[in-house]
């Protein structure tokens, strides 16, 4: 089975798995979403979710789609448009966006892009595993996120997708929360989900940075 990768906001998605895909015993594809380190800076959702349903159209068998933080609704879309092409959905430390809303308008927006807005929204448990190396790191190659990508409007079609396996991944917050978040209702898209699983990963909101060997453990388990 084939594992796609999709990264989160601000990665660039052909490098941010690297580690990750090393500890792998499962061929692993990172998934290059467009605006996510081609320079395109007028890409949309659209055409990310398309370049996503491109690489599960091309794997031989059914793949794992595993989305990280804002990708986690990538993925999700990708499970919606393809219910029978997908085995199995994994979020990594995010949950799928309600229907009808945007995708990540979760900064400012200023010039056609949602540039990185520095660590003061991520100090506490999403950062508490970076040092400062890495943080200057990660800001200093963090990619501006298009408008069209990040105003894009999530739009489910098919509910063929709560039949597909979840699997979620929790660094930054623990399984009991999520379940609970779940239960009140906060995130219905997983509310229902008919195969769920809660995992937890001892980790701030980026572990295939901060652990990429136990979360590599953690996939293949998947």
């Amino acid at each position: 089975m084939d594992i796609l990768l999709t990264a989160g906001l601000w990665l660039d998605g052909s490098t941010v798995w690297d580690d990750v895909v090393a500890h792998l015993d499962h061929p692993a594809v990172p998934v290059a979403l467009p605006g996510q380190g081609d320079g395109n800076t007028v890409a949309t959702l659209a055409d990310q979710l398309a370049a996503v349903l491109s690489a599960v159209d091309a794997a031989t068998e059914k793949p794992m789609v595993v989305g990280h933080s804002a990708a986690c609704t990538l993925a999700w879309l990708a499970a919606d448009a393809r219910p029978g092409r997908i085995a199995k959905v994994v979020l990594i430390g995010g949950f799928p966006t309600t229907g009808g809303q945007p995708y990540a308008e979760v900064c400012e927006i200023r010039d056609g892009v949602m540039a990185f807005p520095g660590w003061a929204p991520f100090e506490g448990p999403d950062a508490v595993d970076l040092d400062e190396p890495t943080r200057q790191r990660m800001a200093a190659e963090a990619i501006p996120v298009p408008a069209g990508v990040a105003s894009g409007i999530v739009r489910y079609t098919d509910e063929r997708r709560f039949d597909v396996p979840v699997t979620v991944i929790c660094p930054e917050f623990s399984p009991a929360q999520a379940q609970k978040w779940i239960d009140a209702g906060e995130i219905p898209e997983l509310s229902a989900a008919r195969h769920l699983e809660l995992v937890d990963i001892d980790s701030g909101h980026w572990p295939m940075i901060t652990r990429p060997a136990e979360l590599a453990r953690l996939l293949d388990a998947s």
